[in-house]
């Protein structure tokens, strides 16, 4: 049973909390002044969450001309964050917005922690999770709407845990608000129940599992898509279709499980979750909550879902760590005689991760790419991202030459920087006739976007509709202006 938390031990907490929360903000601050910030998505979700703020429709030039964001991926809970930008009209309102709610998940993970072993357990795997590579990495990343799911998940098995199962199912059920595909994580959660013999919790939320599932996927998405269908189903190896691949995983699913390790990607995320946490979590039942995220991410066909420096897995990272104490908390009961504190395996198993995560900020410097480092927050505890480089410096004055209701085309790097007073989508997203203002930069090999376009073929683009110079190569960065007045829907767009 929980015992009443001291002060103290509150105090310690919101420590913790704290610590992290400022090394967060000013990670995503230093990104944001650096123009490391990307329209993918930053200024794709400010686009959407400012039309909500406006009591529009989520239109986001970044996706296309007209592209309503309902048609993409549902995500209707990201509204909740609309009356920020009555406070503070500004992009940075979303990484406040994320790290508020990464941060708060330590909060069930160390009420957990705590009941199952000590204070001092729960303070360690708290700041071990927010230190840990998916919340580092998702906060490299500025901002996506799963960062909502991140501390309810957490509530969830805080819930399960304490014999609340409508509690849990409650909470779940908002898990439908968050994305399109939740409803397969609240079946899994519904096993969970069934497996606690909370029948009819089970029951229900399997059903609106389901139900959930087909209003976003098959109602919601085709409704708002412009071709009329959800655009994501990439899963060919498991079949053409939602159907055809539930009757292959159903048939034949010893033929599905190579596809789960048949790249060295899918292997070092497999490895990179469970390694370190000992495969603890794969002898807990709450480690089958993450399982539908997981293994769509392996089955499916696109190679960046595999990777580990996207936005992911900080949600996973919740279920897998609270899974390998519930692992820890089952050991220890029946082969310890210990007192809850003094449990050694309990205490080791956080502060390595802590350690991991120094140790890997140090190594991934020297053995990846920046845009492949797992530990990003090490160039902000370093002071190596303090100093503004003199690339920001270029894009900067690339923005400025940029007028207010402008309908422009800017380098992936710059739209976030132009969302609040232009219509901005990326090379190639707006309609010819509009767009009258470039920034195109020539240092990429793409420029972003869905279907995106060279730098030659940007300017090949600039050529024939007749646009001129402004700026040339300014650390590869170049404007360009053709001389027609603002189209209507870009200086409307704001109103």
């Amino acid at each position: 049973m929980s015992q009443r938390i001291p002060a103290k031990h509150w105090l310690s907490l919101c420590a913790v909390l704290a610590g992290a929360a400022a090394l967060y903000l000013a990670h995503s601050l230093l990104r944001f002044r650096n123009f490391e910030a990307r329209g993918y998505d930053l200024g794709i979700f400010d686009q959407a969450v400012r039309q909500y703020a406006q009591f529009d429709a989520p239109i986001v030039p970044i996706k296309g001309e007209g592209f309503h964001l309902l048609g993409d991926h549902f995500h209707p809970i990201i509204a909740l964050l609309a009356p920020l930008y009555w406070i503070w009209d500004d992009p940075r309102v979303l990484n406040l917005a994320m790290i508020v709610l990464l941060v708060s998940a330590a909060v069930p993970v160390y009420l957990l922690v705590r009941d199952w072993f000590s204070h001092r357990v729960g303070i360690l795997a708290a700041a071990a999770m927010l230190l840990w590579w998916p919340f580092q990495a998702f906060i490299d990343w500025d901002f996506h709407e799963i960062a909502f799911g991140v501390p309810i998940i957490g509530w969830v098995i805080w819930a399960i845990h304490h014999q609340r199962p409508w509690l849990a199912v409650i909470l779940s059920s908002v898990l439908l608000l968050v994305r399109e595909d939740m409803g397969a994580t609240l079946m899994a959660i519904a096993v969970v129940l069934a497996i606690r013999r909370h029948w009819l919790p089970a029951a229900v939320l399997a059903i609106a599992g389901l139900v959930g599932l087909w209003i976003a996927l098959g109602v919601v998405i085709p409704h708002f898509a412009a071709d009329g269908e959800f655009s994501y189903w990439d899963y060919t190896a498991l079949g053409p279709s939602a159907s055809a691949a539930a009757v292959f995983l159903l048939t034949q699913p010893w033929n599905a499980l190579p596809v789960l390790v048949d790249h060295y990607l899918k292997i070092a995320l497999l490895t990179a979750h469970f390694l370190p946490l000992w495969l603890l979590p794969l002898a807990s039942p709450y480690v089958l909550i993450g399982m539908p995220i997981l293994l769509s991410r392996l089955f499916n066909d696109r190679l960046t879902v595999w990777g580990l420096v996207y936005h992911y897995d900080a949600i996973l990272a919740v279920i897998f760590i609270l899974a390998a104490f519930d692992t820890l908390r089952r050991i220890r009961s029946r082969f310890s005689a210990k007192a809850a504190d003094e449990y050694r395996p309990a205490l080791i198993l956080p502060a390595g991760l802590i350690i991991l995560s120094l140790i890997g900020g140090v190594a991934m410097q020297f053995a990846a790419p920046r845009e492949h480092h797992i530990f990003p927050l090490h160039f902000t505890y370093t002071g190596q991202t303090w100093s503004a480089p003199d690339r920001a410096a270029a894009h900067q004055r690339a923005v400025d030459e940029i007028p207010d209701g402008a309908c422009v085309e800017a380098a992936d790097t710059a739209a976030p920087h132009l969302t609040t007073r232009t219509h901005v989508g990326l090379a190639g997203a707006l309609d010819d006739e509009k767009v009258n203002w470039l920034i195109i930069d020539s240092w990429e090999d793409e420029l972003g976007g869905n279907d995106p376009l060279t730098p030659e073929e940007a300017f090949d683009r600039a050529e024939e509709l007749g646009f001129e110079t402004v700026t040339a190569d300014d650390h590869g960065l170049w404007v360009m202006h053709r001389d027609i007045p603002n189209h209507r829907v870009c200086t409307d767009y704001l109103e």
